[in-house]
């Protein structure tokens, strides 16, 4: 794909911006003082970095090659993805954000595990940590395989060797600068991800000429049905809503940044704002994926490989190098977030609880530790389950399976017991465990048994069980 030079250039341009990051964590790594400056960045973080730190979390690797590839290979029904995603968004922003919010600010929590401790007792830490480690592990380890990816294509890197690469850089950075370090950067690569994107798009477009030319290419090989955004199933809908669209309402991610800014106005200003860039940025590269099949008329056999292909035909390669450099912002960016969401977990949810006494010196040192053994975790399914949107659909699908109904519900109604939220969150969690281990019998995503058998769960025991529910 690129000549020996070419490699030379692309190799040493990504080493530059790598070490670009590491000296910014490094730099902030001086004003981190506090357990809370770690984890949620003290607490006062402001409009403008917000909106980029959740725009660049939500545009990651697998949004642009992933994705990217869904729309060259399956064509506009892919859509359905962010349709779903943006319902999601306006629901958590209309219903579930102040109310978030306020619990945050009234009980000072770092993590969700710390809303279902309150809620459902300190014993719904553990499920709640599980269902995070599976989800926010995968996600980390896919933008591995993604930092692997572009390596290989590159430099030529074996896969295997660019995935451990990846492990060390990001938990390097990642290690020294906490949340406060991830939401700075996330200013610098938001905006190079989102400029390059819609750059890209706008480019791909042109070359592409009018829709009608397009339509025409499509009908020539008769896959006119790739440019509808009905040509997808039902079940496929189905299963993007009830795993990347609902894993909306309970990503601790989103919670930390929502209580890491300054006031909830500009939690509100900063969600939605973000959230109405993330999605729009998804769905253009959807598009730019069905473009380059049926308006830049390529055949490009290695599929995974789509993002590269375009850049290429359509940039000469000075603009090619800034490209990988767009890939590698929206890669990086995620990955340092679900890092900091997974081993807030392990420190806040596991460690703190556990401990008879505890400073914030202490709780610094154990949130770096935590950040290492996500990490090591995050590397071992990123070398067994190499699929970029398979494993981040896996991940979440186990989150949702244990925590949505027992969040959502407790959020909103008071009945659900102690009994009833454990019950629930291990049951969905465990079911959806085991559905994937037997892979998937009768065809059946994991989240069709894990999700509906929590939600019952909790309705049964609140309904019939003991009545020990708590007001908060």
């Amino acid at each position: 794909m690129f000549n020996n030079n070419e490699q030379y250039i692309l190799g040493f341009t990504i080493i530059i911006y790598f070490i670009f990051l590491l000296l910014m964590s490094f730099y902030i790594k001086g004003k981190i003082k506090t357990y809370d400056d770690y984890n949620m960045a003290s607490r006062t973080v402001s409009v403008f970095p917000l909106i980029l730190t959740f725009v660049s979390t939500g545009v990651g690797g697998a949004t642009l090659l992933g994705y990217m590839e869904n729309g060259y290979t399956l064509g506009m029904g892919q859509q359905w993805i962010h349709i779903t995603m943006m319902v999601a968004v306006i629901i958590l922003a209309l219903f579930f954000l102040k109310r978030i919010r306020l619990l945050g600010e009234k009980y000072n929590m770092v993590t969700i595990g710390d809303y279902t401790a309150l809620r459902y007792g300190e014993s719904a830490r553990i499920p709640t940590v599980i269902s995070f480690l599976f989800a926010y592990c995968a996600m980390t380890g896919m933008q591995f395989v993604a930092i692997a990816s572009i390596l290989n294509l590159t430099t030529g890197l074996n896969m295997t060797i660019g995935i451990v690469i990846g492990w060390i850089l990001l938990s390097i950075k990642t290690y020294f600068g906490g949340l406060k370090a991830v939401i700075w950067q996330d200013v610098v690569q938001g905006v190079i991800l989102t400029i390059g994107v819609i750059v890209l798009f706008f480019v791909v477009i042109y070359y592409s000429g009018g829709w009608s030319d397009i339509q025409t290419n499509a009908q020539n090989i008769n896959q006119l049905e790739m440019l509808s955004l009905i040509n997808i199933t039902p079940n496929e809908i189905l299963i993007y809503l009830l795993t990347l669209a609902f894993y909306q309402f309970i990503r601790q991610d989103v919670w930390q940044r929502i209580w890491a800014a300054k006031d909830l106005k500009t939690a509100r200003n900063g969600y939605w704002i973000s959230m109405i860039i993330a999605v729009l940025l998804g769905a253009i590269t959807v598009f730019i994926g069905v473009l380059s099949r049926f308006g830049l008329n390529m055949n490009i056999t290695e599929t995974p490989l789509v993002y590269y292909h375009v850049i290429q035909e359509v940039f000469p390669f000075p603009i090619v190098v800034v490209m990988v450099i767009v890939l590698l912002a929206a890669v990086i960016s995620s990955a340092d977030s679900f890092f900091i969401a997974g081993s807030s977990s392990i420190a806040n949810d596991i460690i703190k609880p556990n401990i008879k006494s505890f400073s914030q010196k202490k709780m610094l040192l154990y949130s770096k530790l935590s950040v290492l053994i996500v990490s090591v975790i995050s590397l071992i399914l990123a070398i067994m389950i190499p699929g970029l949107v398979d494993l981040m659909v896996t991940g979440t699908a186990m989150s949702v399976s244990g925590l949505l109904a027992p969040v959502v519900f407790g959020l909103f109604w008071q009945k659900p017991s102690k009994l009833a939220g454990n019950l629930a969150m291990w049951s969905g969690l465990v079911s959806a465990i085991v559905w994937q281990i037997l892979g998937h019998p009768f065809g059946l995503h994991p989240i069709l048994i894990g999700l509906p058998l929590s939600t019952i769960i909790l309705l049964l025991v609140t309904l019939f069980g003991k009545k020990d529910y708590v007001r908060v």
